[in-house]
């Protein structure tokens, strides 16, 4: 009776044995299928402005007072450093009373020294018509021999007395006029005095430092006592507005950037806070120490928490696809070369597939010939051989997302 149940077992056996031989075994498949597919080129770098103002005093002096402090946002205008600047205030006094001083000139030639110089004229003129008169007389009476010769001459000296001074008249008072030479010589020692004036005043103004645009203070580099020179940097300001990142992409991907593409951005103290940003410039050349190039994206509206500085990363989306036929890229065997292929399940045997690939993004990779939709493709082709049984099975787990970034 025992020979007889371990007869039968080993024929069930036998029978369970050469069943499995010729079903094969199961092997994880899934289905070529259509998806939108995205290639992403992942990196990292920094967060900056586009530009950095950098803010200096324009006057050799002492820092008498900095009322900001590092990493303060300010606003146009703000004063971030103060100098000392009693020499400063003494020159513009100085200016001051020089430009008074001239104006009081002016002033006396307009109101004292013209018309004293008009009326002098007036005088003058007089004066030489009386002696013309007068020498007109003594003429009819030499001629007449009433008088002598020398009380004729006398006459005669005296009416160019008089001309003289007419003249001597008439030209003082066209120096004093607008325009004449004394007037000219005045005006211009009042135009003088004011051009110092201002020179002084603008002194005094580069005594205060201040910002030209609002911002925020990303670095300091003086203390209240130093003595600072004209061209040093005291204070360094990132603008507000726009701000972009500074990022390092390895040059195996340099042929897939172009200028314009579209991004998604995150800080990395914010990683849940993703933006948008786009390219907007490639580095002509390339690092030969780390074989990367630099790019930079613009970040037209930047969150509130973005600061200088910041490290942050980025998916930068070089190609899309649209409604693709997709496989797995594990799928694929010799996915870099001329002969990528793949393996499916064909009348319960594995075969090989040869197939012609397009965009390869994570995960998936398209097919561009060789493969239909709807197809079982084996997941894990190392693990088999061509020509031996097998049965296809859906993989286990869920169906990870079509779209994933390739490392750059």
């Amino acid at each position: 009776m025992r020979w007889f149940l371990l007869a039968g077992l080993g024929l069930v056996l036998t029978g369970w044995l050469g069943l499995r031989w010729w079903i094969g075994s199961k092997i994880e498949t899934e289905s070529s299928s259509r998806r939108n597919l995205t290639k992403v080129v992942v990196a990292s770098g920094r967060v900056e402005s586009p530009h950095r103002v950098e803010l200096g005093a324009q006057v050799t002096g002492t820092v008498r007072k900095i009322p900001v402090t590092e990493g303060q946002t300010v606003e146009a205008g703000a004063v971030v450093v103060e100098l000392e600047s009693t020499e400063l205030l003494a020159a513009r006094q100085q200016a001051e009373a020089a430009v008074s001083q001239a104006h009081s000139r002016l002033a006396q030639i307009e109101k004292v020294q013209r018309p004293v110089a008009v009326q002098l004229r007036r005088q003058a003129q007089a004066t030489l018509q009386t002696a013309l008169r007068q020498q007109q007389r003594q003429e009819a009476l030499f001629a007449q021999k009433f008088i002598a010769d020398a009380a004729l001459q006398d006459a005669v000296r005296a009416s160019e007395i008089a001309d003289a001074q007419a003249r001597s008249a008439e030209l003082q008072v066209q120096t004093v006029q607008v325009g004449g030479s004394d007037w000219r010589v005045l005006h211009d020692a009042l135009l003088l005095a004011q051009s110092q004036l201002r020179a002084a005043e603008s002194r005094l103004q580069y005594a205060t430092v201040r910002t030209p645009r609002a911002g925020v203070l990303i670095r300091r580099q003086v203390e209240v006592g130093d003595v600072v020179q004209p061209g040093k940097s005291l204070m360094t300001l990132s603008p507000s507005g726009s701000m972009q990142l500074v990022i390092q992409i390895d040059e195996k991907n340099l042929g897939l950037l172009a200028l314009g593409q579209a991004a998604i951005a995150s800080a990395d103290a914010f990683p849940n806070a993703q933006f948008p940003a786009a390219l907007v410039y490639i580095n002509p050349g390339v690092d030969a120490q780390t074989g990367a190039v630099e790019v930079k994206l613009s970040v037209p509206n930047p969150p509130e928490f973005l600061r200088q500085n910041m490290t942050a990363s980025v998916e930068i989306a070089v190609a899309r696809r649209t409604n693709a036929v997709v496989v797995r890229s594990t799928a694929i065997l010799n996915p870099s070369g001329d002969s990528a292929s793949v393996f499916i399940v064909q009348s319960g045997r594995v075969a090989r597939k040869p197939v012609r690939l397009g965009l390869q993004s994570g995960l998936y990779s398209e097919v561009l010939e060789g493969l239909p939709e709807g197809v079982a493709v084996i997941l894990a082709p190392q693990m088999v051989h061509e020509g031996e049984r097998a049965s296809s099975i859906s993989p286990s787990g869920p169906v990870p997302a079509p779209v994933h970034p390739t490392p750059s």
